[in-house]
């Protein structure tokens, strides 16, 4: 499944994973953009897999017009060897029936790769809120029993809120209760299958609706550089408030262009 760009395949041991679920708004795929494209990642490889739509283009994080015509495709991996961190980006959507497969497969890769964990970014539909959601943070988090006793007491300490269960059928007042993710694509397969598998899985996520979703993508990345410390601020401008994301020269066709003034 992984096929690596150079001709022996790197060692990963002990890394940690980051990559987005094809959700709600695409929020995790933004966010996934803002950490290659800040942390300066390189290309380590990609996915030859027959369960997301073929797709191919311009090189994404191009930052100059040398390195511009550089070819994507639907999934790649970075790396990033001084931080131990690996990302794996999703560009394109999962073929009727195919998630399942797609998610053994990454699954079965992170084993034999010796990943010391995953980390899925992921979003939620807002509009499936309950009322205590309502009043709270937009944001929460998920962890497998193996994952849980070793981030569990750092987790705490950041009073970030779980992801709580609910109906399994919301129409059925006396359904059993489970985690149920609402828009959140292979969010809850993954983990799911990570549980079962006794594999080290995280999952943020927040609620949000569609349309714009850049905001949403940098308040999630922002919430999961709380736990991991991936930037810090700049110590140049004490001022300055916000962490210096990298905005990707892709997001400057993420709307396509303006309106012609000939319209009006």
């Amino acid at each position: 499944m992984f096929v690596p760009c150079g001709d022996s395949v790197p060692d990963l041991t002990n890394f940690t994973l980051l990559m987005p679920a094809v959700s709600v708004g695409n929020v995790g795929q933004l966010a996934i953009d803002l950490i290659i494209s800040t942390l300066n990642m390189c290309k380590i490889g990609y996915f030859y897999t027959d369960c997301l739509v073929p797709m191919v283009g311009n090189n994404p994080y191009a930052t100059q017009e040398e390195d511009s015509d550089e070819l994507s495709i639907n999934t790649e991996v970075y790396s990033l060897p001084s931080k131990k961190l690996v990302v794996l980006q999703l560009r394109s959507i999962f073929i009727k029936y195919k998630s399942k497969s797609f998610c053994e497969k990454l699954l079965a890769w992170v084993k034999s790769s010796s990943f010391a964990r995953i980390i899925v970014l992921s979003s939620s539909h807002s509009y499936h809120r309950n009322d205590l959601q309502l009043r709270s943070t937009p944001f929460r988090y998920l962890l497998t029993p193996s994952m849980q006793k070793s981030v569990q007491n750092k987790i705490k300490s950041l009073n970030w809120l779980e992801m709580e269960k609910s109906s399994c059928i919301p129409e059925m007042s006396d359904s059993e209760f489970c985690v149920r993710i609402p828009g959140g694509g292979i969010t809850k397969t993954l983990y799911d299958e990570s549980c079962s598998k006794e594999i080290q899985m995280a999952v943020l996520l927040k609620f949000v609706s569609e349309g714009d979703n850049i905001p949403d993508a940098v308040s999630l990345v922002e919430y999961l550089n709380e736990w991991l410390q991936i930037v810090k601020p700049s110590s140049n401008n004490p001022k300055a408030s916000a962490l210096p994301w990298k905005v990707p020269s892709s997001w400057r066709l993420l709307f396509g262009s303006g309106l012609p003034p000939a319209m009006f």
